[in-house]
């Protein structure tokens, strides 16, 4: 009988998923290691965006609404690839906002992001992405007309 190991595999899944969305981060270099540690499949054109347990709720509804806007990842500021060498900067704190600075390799490429993170539900979160640096500086919120 394969019914009760499915029943269970989608159980433990969505306990997991569950789990992950509920997550607090009590600093924001906390909840920044933790987003660049995280394995996250890339998501389907439909989905949801697959950071939006580390997305503030107003971050998230702006991509809920314009998401087809962004079509790189703002994490990685790249269409793929993987971050290594993570770096932050110690971050700047004014209440219930926080600012800091995020470098990176990807590949060859170095990369250097600046994060802004509101603290909302008990726990940090990111509220925006912002890469200053090259011919065409972005900010996520800016692609998303906020």
């Amino acid at each position: 009988m394969r019914l009760p190991a499915i029943v269970f595999g989608l159980l433990f899944s969505l306990l997991a998923a569950t789990a992950a969305e509920a997550r607090t981060y009590a600093s924001p270099q906390a909840l920044i290691k933790s987003l660049y540690a995280d394995t996250i499949d890339p998501a389907e054109d439909d989905a949801p965006s697959p950071y939006s347990a580390y997305f503030s709720e107003a971050l998230n509804e702006s991509l809920a609404a314009n998401g087809e806007a962004v079509d790189f990842d703002p994490i990685l500021a790249g269409q793929d690839g993987v971050a290594s060498n993570v770096r932050l900067s110690p971050p700047i704190i004014l209440g219930d906002t926080a600012e800091l600075e995020v470098s990176f390799r990807n590949g060859k490429r170095s990369a250097t992001l600046f994060y802004t993170l509101v603290r909302e539900n008990g726990g940090w979160k990111v509220d925006d992405i912002a890469d200053q640096s090259g011919d065409e500086p972005w900010s996520l919120r800016d692609l998303l007309g906020q």
